[in-house]
């Protein structure tokens, strides 16, 4: 893949989820779309107050985000979310 995210943008593929916490299987109607993701790529950090800032975040991660945070854009035919850091919630260890 050759996208690059730019400033504090962070590039998050979706893991979906196929079963409740019960175990039932919820039909594609009826689900909502997952608001936990796969860090792909991220951009350099950004700049403020005339300092740079490093991303809090690396590729490789998995992280929860803000549920409608983000710009979805399909790349190599898979979808993606394009977030800025600050609509990500938190990062699993």
């Amino acid at each position: 893949m050759k996208f690059r995210p730019l400033h504090d943008r962070v590039l998050v593929e979706r893991i979906e989820e196929e079963l409740s916490a019960g175990g039932i299987v919820i039909p594609d109607q009826a689900k909502e779309k997952p608001c936990r993701g796969k860090v792909v790529a991220v951009g350099p950090g950004k700049f403020e107050d005339g300092k740079h800032h490093d991303p809090c975040v690396k590729v490789g991660d998995v992280v929860i985000f803000t549920k409608y945070g983000g710009t979805e854009v399909k790349i190599d035919g898979k979808e993606h979310t394009v977030l800025n850091e600050s609509d990500i919630l938190g990062v699993y260890e």
